[in-house]
């Protein structure tokens, strides 16, 4: 797919790291050499985001990742996924079972997302107020609500985490624009048909995460056959970056186990 960038490093059995949305795959720095020492490592931009392509047609990215995995001539692959990369991670095992091994997924289990907290729903008003308005400044700082979320402020966060989700969410959001349509297709039903993964699921819960980001990784794994959930406490929807030595050892345990 020479229009989708990605890291491929190490050698094993492949794990793909599938970053958040406005983010790429940078948010996974802390991961991949870790990962790389027994497991292949394939770290993707997902269209539309950092290095990656923006598509002229529509597309679904579950279908980009199984293309992806094709065309590398590997798999079934355990897939590590967070916020938007988690939903990916999810759609990908409902539409492309024969490529997925294992999921890990944080901050998010499938498309549409589901929203009922008063703070989560406020945070994304004004987010998408300030993206409708081309505002990109505004844009940036309604999304970097969700590195403190809603028990924190940015100033309670490691600024080297806060810097470099800023730095990939300017290198992301500068690339679009106001009225920009999506040609971004959703996997249907995925919350109807969750229970029909077979693989094995594993949710990591940042501690301090949106309530409605928890329970959307919650709902998967109560609704799977082998699920299961951590939390790492202290961490809001970037745990893998937070605390990255937990996160890590948390992957590495699952992919002994599995």
């Amino acid at each position: 797919m020479r229009d989708i960038f990605l890291l491929d490093t190490g050698t094993g059995r492949p794990v793909v790291l599938l970053h958040g949305g406005f983010v790429d795959h940078e948010m996974w720095l802390d991961q991949i050499p870790v990962l790389a020492s027994g497991y292949r490592v394939i770290a993707p931009d997902a269209r539309g985001h950092g290095r990656s392509g923006i598509s002229a047609v529509p597309y679904r990215l579950a279908d980009d990742v199984a293309a992806l995995l094709r065309e590398l001539e590997t798999g079934p692959a355990v897939l590590v996924g967070v916020s938007m990369g988690a939903a990916t991670a999810v759609e990908t095992a409902l539409e492309h079972p024969e490529l997925v091994s294992g999921l890990v997924i944080s901050g998010a289990g499938g498309t549409p997302p589901i929203y009922h907290d008063s703070w989560t729903l406020q945070a994304m008003a004004t987010w998408n107020a300030a993206m409708a308005a081309g505002d990109l400044e505004g844009s940036i700082e309604g999304f970097m609500a969700f590195v403190a979320g809603p028990y924190r402020s940015l100033d309670d966060v490691d600024p080297g985490v806060v810097r470099r989700v800023r730095e990939m969410g300017r290198r992301t959001m500068s690339r679009h624009s106001a009225g920009e349509p999506s040609l971004l297709r959703p996997v249907e039903d995925v919350w109807a048909r969750a229970a029909g993964i077979e693989v094995p699921v594993l949710a990591v819960h940042g501690g301090i995460d949106s309530p409605d980001c928890i329970e959307m990784a919650e709902r998967i794994v109560r609704s799977v056959r082998y699920g299961k959930a951590v939390t790492i406490d202290g961490t809001a929807h970037y745990p893998n970056m937070e605390r990255p030595e937990v996160f890590n050892t948390i992957v590495e345990e699952f992919l002994r186990a599995l």
